[in-house]
């Protein structure tokens, strides 16, 4: 009875309490000035726990995740810039690649470059610098829970070709550990297109360093090449960072409970702290691994996808006229050693499921 009391005037309470809510959470866009992030637009996410900026620029893509100041996440040596003409030629990525939280891989193309009947698909596609449209940002009270929502729209699309649109909603809640990415693809053209897509989760120090591990319910893994097969035994766990240790690529068939759900997660022991990445196998079928082990490139990526390491070249997804596919990915931020036995228990009650 206290519990449900407390609910009912949580919201309140805290109007009581502050004289403004953007004390305690809120979203506010803000612009770089310096350097090669001069000009790039984003909306700063504060929910009391965890604060990500939504580059506007960059297809709404969360450029870090801090938890309780703490940063969880990868940037890379080019570190925050804006869009760039090179960003979508051959592997020119490589020079604007953030990292980030996360990076939206396709829509016409994940993994290397490629090109397919005469056509040029760049590193990991056109979708993750493509700016948004129609970009909406609120904080408002939604029964107790106070929501903070950021959406936007991305197209992709060329004279006599596709015409694919990504509409994207990202949303948290005051004091929630949780931040969800809703995604709408919708093919808006008259033809039948492949779709291919890849969420390029990273994560980096001080939430990786030596001893971070993977909690990973999985059927199957398959390494990309020489240098994944030699690291298979040690692909869960970060060793030091040596220089020039070549990057390791893995393609895993997870487990789920019949229902589709499944995850995985980067793990802390020595600090209790994970990142979960969460999704349904229903809408994104497989997962790839990308470690790297390198000096000053000392990163783990968990990359829920529809493709495997060929990218549009091999297995992908036919998206018919008019149809849409929906996509929910959602990072989870976990403390505590009992919480982080609750994801191993959970991982081998997954894995479990297989045999039945």
């Amino acid at each position: 009875m206290r519990v449900m009391k407390e609910k009912q005037t949580r919201k309140k309470e805290l109007l009581r309490l502050c004289g403004s809510m953007e004390q305690l959470a809120g979203v506010r866009r803000i612009e770089y000035q310096d350097g090669r992030a001069s000009g790039l637009r984003c909306a700063l996410v504060d929910n009391g726990l965890i604060q990500v900026p939504l580059m506007l620029d960059k297809c709404l893509d969360p450029a870090w995740i801090r938890y309780k100041g703490m940063n969880l996440s990868f940037l890379s040596k080019p570190g925050l810039q804006g869009r760039n003409a090179y960003d979508t030629a051959g592997e020119e990525a490589i020079y604007s690649i953030m990292g980030g939280a996360m990076f939206t891989c396709g829509l016409g193309n994940v993994h290397g470059c490629r090109q397919i009947d005469g056509v040029d698909y760049p590193a990991h596609g056109r979708i993750r610098t493509t700016p948004a449209e129609k970009v909406g940002t609120d904080a408002f009270w939604d029964g107790e829970d106070y929501r903070i929502r950021v959406s936007g729209e991305m197209r992709e699309a060329r004279l006599f070709g596709e015409n694919l649109v990504l509409r994207r909603t990202v949303e948290t809640v005051w004091g929630s550990g949780e931040i969800c990415f809703r995604d709408e693809i919708e093919n808006q053209g008259a033809q039948p297109q492949q779709l291919c897509f890849l969420y390029h989760c990273n994560a980096g120090y001080p939430l990786l360093q030596p001893g971070t591990r993977l909690i990973l319910p999985e059927q199957s893994c398959t390494p990309r090449d020489a240098a994944a097969r030699e690291g298979m035994a040690a692909r869960k766990r970060m060793e030091v960072p040596v220089d020039g240790r070549p990057e390791q690529v893995f393609q895993y068939v997870m487990a789920d409970g019949g229902d589709g759900e499944t995850f995985g997660a980067v793990v802390n022991d020595e600090r209790e702290l994970a990142l979960c990445i969460r999704w349904n196998r229903r809408q994104i079928p497989f997962m790839t691994q990308w470690k790297s082990g390198a000096s000053c490139d000392y990163a783990m990526a968990l990359e829920p996808t529809n493709c495997d390491f060929q990218g549009r070249a091999g297995q992908t997804q036919l998206l018919e006229p008019f149809a849409t596919h929906v996509n929910e990915l959602r990072f989870c931020v976990v403390e505590g050693k009992s919480a982080i036995e609750q994801l191993e228990e959970e991982s081998e009650r997954l894995c479990q499921s297989l045999s039945r």
